[in-house]
């Protein structure tokens, strides 16, 4: 059984701040450095000084920063800068956002949920995890004791009727508003209707609940609580440290979208389309598409018309061409992935990486191969015509099937199988743990 509760968030004073859009942040695993200056710069109280501080001359230790977050989230509530919801509630957000030309409204709402150790329970993980960003994270949640950020879950809801319930309350409530720098619209409203916030506990109480992002922060909640129960400082089963705060979006919602990721490689010797279709067609059949941008569109539209898993497109920086591979002997998958299960064999970045780039192309071609990870075809393309890369990779996502399927079977997938766009911003709600 997942439990769902309602909190009493901390969320920024906009009559303090002025325009929300200014003070929020993503999420700390896409920033990088320049985005991070950038956010220091905006607003004084951006949350990038609590979501991702930043070492600092003078500096003690590596540490520091992570003290210095928690003095900024000391201040911030002293001084009425954000500040806490005078009732327990379940905030409603929506994610309003354009993708290839068309727009998509993803909705959700953010609530506590009791943790649940992996392999044990109803909430079912779909990544690996790495130490390093654990750690850090760690740190974070020691020195501020809250919740910065949401996990994103997902959970099955065929007929929409959890959020239905959500959707009709919030008719008559005004939302706070916030544009992030992709232009996404991130809408939240705060519900404290005690029979609704009972509703929507009911309608999830039997439900499996699926990771869809968040797996570090997940289990950097995890292993805080352990450390609290081991030293004898969480001894109430409804201390907060038990519970993390997450986004719950139904599985059917009709803007939840998971967006390919792309592999360009470089550390390749130049590899043409000839010698890449040789190559290829001891397990594929292969067509020629031509070259430049418009092949690379047309190889992308075959895949999403084709909507499997065993059809890919490849693009040669040698000659600028692309070619269209579907994959029509996957028997050797089973060796080369034998501890897997096979729909895990049958995923398309499963076929890409072990049948079709490790056991074909890397081992005919050699090289010291290299990855970098892209979500749209004219990227693919630019590093195509820069040379930066000797191969591009157009492969579809994984579908939400395929990660409720492989979650439930309790095994991970594979590395960038899913990409969910958009992220959810930081700053907007905080659940404190103290």
């Amino acid at each position: 059984m997942v439990e769902v509760c309602s909190f009493r968030g901390w969320r920024f004073d906009v009559a303090q701040v002025g325009d929300l859009s200014d003070v929020v942040t993503p999420p700390y695993d896409v920033i990088d450095s320049k985005q991070q200056d950038a956010l220091f710069k905006k607003h004084p109280c951006n949350f990038i000084r609590l979501e991702l501080n930043r070492e600092e001359p003078g500096d003690a230790t590596p540490e520091t920063k992570y003290e210095r977050a928690a003095g900024f989230w000391k201040h911030w509530r002293l001084d009425g800068i954000m500040r806490q919801e005078p009732e327990d509630a379940i905030y409603v957000y929506s994610q309003e956002f354009e993708w290839e030309g068309q727009k998509h409204v993803r909705s959700g709402f953010l609530a506590r949920v009791r943790l649940e150790e992996f392999g044990t329970g109803n909430i079912f993980p779909h990544e690996q995890t790495l130490t390093g960003p654990k750690a850090d994270r760690l740190n974070l949640i020691r020195a501020t004791k809250a919740n910065l950020s949401p996990i994103f879950g997902l959970y099955p809801d065929e007929s929409g009727s959890v959020q239905q319930i959500l959707d009709d309350t919030c008719l008559t409530l005004t939302p706070s508003i916030a544009t992030d720098h992709l232009g996404v619209i991130h809408r939240t409203w705060v519900v404290t209707d005690h029979n609704v916030i009972s509703r929507v506990k009911a309608g999830l109480r039997d439900l499996p609940v699926f990771i869809a992002d968040g797996h570090h922060r997940y289990e950097t909640a995890l292993n805080y609580r352990r450390e609290l129960q081991a030293s004898g400082k969480l001894n109430d089963d409804m201390g907060a440290p038990n519970f993390v705060m997450m986004m719950l979006v139904g599985m059917q919602d009709p803007g939840l979208q998971i967006l390919p990721t792309h592999r360009l490689v470089s550390g390749l010797p130049d590899i043409t389309a000839d010698q890449l279709q040789e190559c290829l067609a001891t397990c594929c059949e292969v067509e020629r598409l031509g070259t430049g941008d418009q092949a690379a569109r047309d190889a992308w539209d075959l895949i999403e018309i084709d909507g499997g898993q065993n059809v890919f497109a490849f693009g040669t920086a040698a000659d600028n061409n692309w070619l269209l591979a579907r994959v029509t002997d996957t028997s050797s998958m089973a060796h080369l992935a034998s501890e897997h299960s096979e729909t895990w064999q049958s995923l398309g970045v499963s076929l890409l990486h072990k049948l079709l780039l490790e056991d074909l192309i890397f081992k005919k071609f050699g090289g010291d191969p290299k990855f970098q990870y892209v979500h749209r075809v004219d990227e693919t393309t630019a590093a195509l015509k820069a040379r930066s890369h000797q191969l591009a990779c157009l492969v579809a996502p994984a579908t939400i099937d395929d990660v409720s399927e492989i979650a439930a079977a309790r095994e991970t997938m594979p590395p960038k199988s899913t990409y969910f766009y958009p992220k959810l911003l930081s700053g907007l709600v905080v659940n404190s743990l103290t």
